[in-house]
C-alpha cells in the first residue's frame, strides 16, 4: 500500500482537505500523468476511498487515484442542483395530445448526488423545465412503464409496452413517444412493429447517445424531433427518431424493422439498412423521403398481438464453428434458431449434422446474412442448397435481429412450422423488401479522394 494511504481512514477526503477544495469545486487538477479540468463530484455509494471523481468539461466522469495527484487548484464553486426545476406543462386545447411512455434511458436527466450518475427526468413538469420547446407542439402526458437499462429489455417489457400502446390509442392519443435506451432500441422497434399492427397514429421511439449533462448531448433535440413527429406527422408506423448527421441539422425517422444501431458512441448511430429512411425531421417540419408508408387515420382501430416464444436464439456463424453450439440449443428445448451466416448465407459442413438434428426435432432454423446489407441466396452455391435440404430456410433480407424477434413472435402463435414459415416470409411492416435500392447501401471509405471531396462539402 502506498504511503499516502497510511494513517488515513479516507484518503480522498484528506487530499481534498490538504488542497483546500471541496465537493462541487471547479478545479485544475495536476497528476503524474497530466492535467485535468473539471468539477469534483460526490462519491458514489459504490466507489472506493482512493479515487477523486471528476466531471470533465466534455461531460465525461473519470476517477483519479489519489496517489497520482500532485496539486488541486480551485477555480470556482458550483452549486449542487439535484433536481430539474419543474414547471407546469401548459395545456392548449388547440394542440394534439401526445403520450410519452418511459422504459428507461436518459432523454432528460439530472445528477444523482448519491452516485454521481445521471438519472432520467420524466414528469411533464421536469421535461418542460428541461426542454420547454415541447409545449410548442402538443399537450404532453407521461407514463413510466419501466426503468431499465436498454440491455435488460425483454419479452416482459415488450409485451407490456405493446399493451400500453394499444390502451393509449384507444384513449385517443394523437401520437405516442417511447423513451428507450439506444443499445437494443432496434430490437424493440422491430418487435413492436409486429405486436402493434394497423396503428392509426405515429409511434416514435427515441433515445440519446449522450446524456443531458454533457455539452454535446443529443437528448433534447431528439426529444423535440420525436414529439414533433408524434404530434404532426402523417406517418402511422413504429419508427426510431434519432440524429441524422453528426451535427444538429436534422433527425431521421427510420422504419422499425429496417433500422440498426451502427456505432457505439456517434450521435448519428442509427441507420436504415438496405433501404432509405422514412423521413427527415427538424424543429419546423417533417420531410418524407418516400411515399410507401402507412398514413395517419382518425379511427382508433389497432391490432395488438403480443404472442412471444422465448426459446429462440440467434447464432453468429464463425469459421471452425462446432456443431455443439446448435446441439446445445436443441438439447435445451429451443424451438427456433436464427443463423447469421457468411456470404449469401453459409455455414461449414461440420455443422450439418446438427442442422439435420434440428430439423428432425422440429426446430425452426432460418438463415440471415451477417453482412447486414443484401439478401440470403442459398440457391447459388452447393453449400446453400445442401443446407436447405437439411431444413434451413432462407430469410430474404430480414436483418438478423429482426428475424430473431419475428421468429419469437411467429412461434408464439403456432407450433405448425409451415404456418411459422408463412408468417416469417410474409412482409408485415417492411421487414422484407423486393429489392435493395441503389442508394440503400452506402458505406463511405475515408481517405479516397472523391470521398474526401464529398466530405469537405458537407462537413461543418
Amino acid at each position: 500500500m502506498s504511503d499516502i494511504y497510511k494513517g488515513y481512514r479516507d484518503p480522498v477526503l484528506q487530499v481534498l482537505k490538504d488542497n483546500r477544495v471541496q465537493v462541487w469545486s471547479d478545479v485544475e487538477l495536476v497528476t503524474k500523468q497530466g492535467g485535468f479540468k473539471g468539477i469534483i463530484l460526490p462519491r458514489s455509494e459504490t466507489a472506493d476511498a482512493r479515487h477523486v471523481v471528476l466531471k470533465l468539461r466534455n461531460g465525461y466522469n473519470i476517477g483519479i487515484n489519489v496517489n497520482t495527484i500532485e496539486t488541486i487548484k480551485e477555480i470556482a464553486r458550483k452549486e449542487a442542483n439535484y433536481k430539474i426545476p419543474e414547471k407546469d406543462f401548459p395545456y392548449d386545447p388547440q394542440k394534439p395530445n401526445v403520450k410519452l411512455l418511459g422504459t428507461g434511458g436518459t432523454i432528460a436527466s439530472r445528477l444523482d448526488y448519491r452516485t454521481g450518475a445521471v438519472i432520467p427526468a420524466f414528469s411533464p413538469g421536469e421535461l418542460y423545465g428541461s426542454v420547454p420547446e415541447l409545449a410548442d407542439y402538443c399537450n404532453l402526458e407521461t407514463k413510466k412503464l419501466y426503468g431499465v437499462f436498454s440491455e435488460n429489455m425483454g419479452p416482459e417489457q415488450w409485451i407490456g409496452t405493446a399493451q400500453a400502446i394499444g390502451e393509449e390509442i384507444k384513449r385517443g392519443a394523437h401520437g405516442i413517444v417511447i423513451g428507450h435506451g439506444t443499445d437494443v432500441m432496434h430490437h424493440t422497434a422491430a418487435i413492436l412493429s409486429f405486436m402493434v399492427q394497423n396503428s392509426p397514429i405515429p409511434i416514435v421511439m427515441v433515445g440519446s447517445q449522450r446524456s443531458s449533462d454533457r455539452p454535446s448531448s443529443d437528448a433534447a433535440l431528439n426529444l423535440i424531433h420525436a414529439v414533433n413527429t408524434a404530434a404532426t406527422s402523417d406517418i402511422a408506423e413504429v419508427m426510431v427518431c434519432m440524429f441524422g448527421p453528426t451535427s444538429d441539422q436534422y433527425g431521421l425517422l427510420h422504419r422499425g424493422t429496417r433500422v440498426r444501431k451502427m456505432h457505439s458512441s456517434y450521435r448519428s448511430t442509427f441507420r436504415t439498412i438496405s433501404d432509405i429512411p422514412l423521413a427527415m425531421v427538424d424543429r419546423e417540419k417533417i420531410t418524407p423521403l418516400r411515399s410507401d408508408y402507412k398514413h395517419r387515420r382518425s379511427d382508433r382501430d389497432v391490432i395488438i398481438n403480443t404472442a412471444f416464444e422465448e426459446k429462440v436464439s440467434i447464432v453468429y456463424y464463425y469459421p471452425n464453428m462446432a456443431p455443439d453450439i446448435i446441439d446445445s440449443l436443441i438439447d435445451n428445448g429451443y424451438r427456433g434458431i436464427v443463423i447469421a451466416g457468411t456470404g449469401l448465407g453459409h455455414v461449414n459442413k461440420p455443422v450439418y449434422p446438427a442442422l439435420k438434428r434440428a430439423r428432425d426435432k422440429g426446430v425452426a432454423v432460418y438463415m440471415t446474412v451477417q453482412t447486414l446489407w443484401g439478401y440470403v441466396q442459398m440457391y447459388v452455391y452447393e453449400t446453400g442448397r445442401e443446407m436447405m435440404q437439411l431444413g434451413v430456410i432462407p430469410a430474404a433480407n430480414l436483418l438478423p435481429e429482426v428475424a430473431y424477434v419475428k421468429l419469437c413472435w411467429a412461434l408464439g402463435q403456432t407450433e405448425d412450422l409451415e404456418k411459422v414459415k408463412e408468417i416469417m416470409l410474409t412482409p408485415i411492416a417492411g421487414e422484407i423488401t423486393e429489392r435493395e435500392p441503389y442508394n440503400g447501401y452506402l458505406i463511405y471509405q475515408g481517405g479516397i479522394p472523391e470521398v474526401e471531396e464529398f466530405l469537405r462539402q458537407i462537413k461543418r
